[in-house]
């Protein structure tokens, strides 16, 4: 059984202060749901609370929120759960990118990343899930990305975590389904979305930002969050395990699973024609 409708229903986001975070929590306030939202940046979540109240969200319950902080998520589930006394749908959406090669990233780089794009997630997961199996309907959401299906150079970090991000969510769906808890479990695979994700990211010594910033603006980010939101829910509420956002990630999955592991020297080759320094 899927969630079928967000009307009435608790929904969480992460990452809520902007990009497909805000157009999640835009599109489930039209829908009718009482939103529990968090942001690390406090300015960027207000912003969009008073766009959910504008939309027409019924209550909009809204907290600064460090994902990679394990006490902070607990504190924050705790207080969502106090607050409205049930949680229904999850969507673990909160993530930064660092790009680089392995050998220029140190070692801050590499633990920022991973705590907020694994160890948010984990921690979404697991202080929430709990409470989606007694909901009696509850619906799991963490966004991968097309890097959790395909490697990129310059992004091992970033497809690092979005790899360990799927095979997490893989594994807890079929663990919901072995136990026979009513909770679906979707993992999600974005595309190119038209984001500030490359702006607000880390980058190696030596590159580019501006280059790197403007070859994903320009030529990478096509889908608008607002459709990227769209498919992500249509897909929860219908209990997919699966969801590709964007035309880019339908088809380089399927040229990636046509072409087997050779993807990785076209991808090679076609990034040695692209410098970022």
């Amino acid at each position: 059984m899927s969630l079928q409708t967000l009307a009435d229903k608790v929904v969480v986001i992460t990452g809520a202060g902007s990009g497909i975070g805000r157009a999640l929590a835009l599109r489930a306030a039209r829908g009718g749901a009482l939103l529990a939202l968090s942001d690390w940046n406090a300015e960027s979540l207000a912003e969009t609370v008073r766009l959910a109240e504008q939309a027409g969200a019924p209550k909009v319950r809204h907290d600064v929120v460090d994902v990679s902080d394990r006490e902070a998520v607990r504190a924050w589930a705790e207080g969502v759960v106090e607050e409205y006394g049930r949680v229904e749908l999850v969507v673990n959406n909160a993530g930064v990118t660092a790009t680089g090669d392995f050998t220029d990233l140190d070692y801050d780089d590499l633990d920022w990343i991973v705590g907020v794009n694994f160890y948010g997630v984990v921690h979404g997961s697991k202080e929430f899930l709990p409470h989606l199996v007694a909901s009696g309907n509850g619906a799991l959401v963490n966004v991968s990305s097309l890097f959790g299906l395909v490697s990129a150079p310059g992004q091992s970090a970033y497809n690092a975590t979005k790899y360990a991000v799927r095979g997490l969510t893989e594994a807890i769906r079929e663990e919901m389904l072995v136990a026979g808890h009513p909770v679906t479990v979707t993992c999600v695979h974005p595309g190119g979305i038209r984001t500030g994700i490359s702006r607000n990211g880390r980058k190696a010594a030596g590159l580019d930002a501006a280059r790197i910033d403007a070859l994903f603006e320009k030529n990478l980010a096509r889908t608008s969050p607002d459709r990227a939101a769209q498919i992500i829910l249509d897909g929860a509420l219908a209990g997919k395990p699966r969801v590709l956002v964007g035309l880019d990630a339908h088809v380089i999955h399927h040229l990636a699973k046509l072409a087997g592991a050779r993807y990785q020297d076209v991808v090679a080759r076609m990034t040695s024609r692209m410098p970022l320094r």
